[in-house]
């Protein structure tokens, strides 16, 4: 996590008359994050990095179940995701480049090669970060059989991926 001092600030505004405890916007290290309708199981935010015109979104939510405002604990993950979140997506890309390998993910030759690429056949990342500390990076595209049709997510344990597994559309 960061070293800095001060703490990631919490809620902007707040919804009238519905969950009016849960914050409408949160401030993450810059990074207007905004809540979402979601179940009533769970509380949502979410925003979206500035992107040139042209450029993938790149967006990073934040859930919390039962729903509630984060704490602390999860606000200065969250701000250390955002703040370093380059350098966790290449953490992300070397891991897959040396986890994919294992025999049990079934990639054919060629995938594997596509690996080695200076571009690896992932794309359009996104980061959610959850209330028990754990948090992962999604990536949405992939040219890889495991990853059709949802993508490929890397799992973090702090700021080292830990696991990785293809997206099916019950997750």
């Amino acid at each position: 996590m960061s070293d800095d001092s001060v703490p990631p600030s919490g809620s902007t505004t707040e919804k009238p008359g519905v969950d009016a405890e849960l914050p409408t916007v949160l401030d993450i290290a810059g990074l207007a994050l905004t809540r979402r309708d979601s179940p009533p199981s769970l509380a949502c935010w979410t925003g979206g990095f500035p992107v040139p015109p042209g450029a993938d979104p790149v967006e990073v939510s934040l859930v919390i179940e039962p729903p509630a405002p984060p704490d602390e604990t999860t606000l200065w993950l969250a701000r250390d995701v955002v703040s370093r979140f380059d350098v966790f997506v290449d953490r992300a890309l070397e891991y897959c480049r040396t986890r994919l390998r294992e025999e049990h993910f079934g990639l054919t030759a060629e995938e594997l090669n596509r690996l080695d690429l200076p571009e690896p056949p992932l794309g359009m990342p996104g980061a959610t970060v959850w209330a028990d500390r754990t948090w992962a990076i999604h990536f949405a595209e992939s040219g890889l059989c495991m990853g059709d049709p949802y993508g490929i997510l890397v799992t973090f344990d702090g700021t080292r991926p830990v696991d990785v597994q293809g997206v099916d559309d019950e997750q």
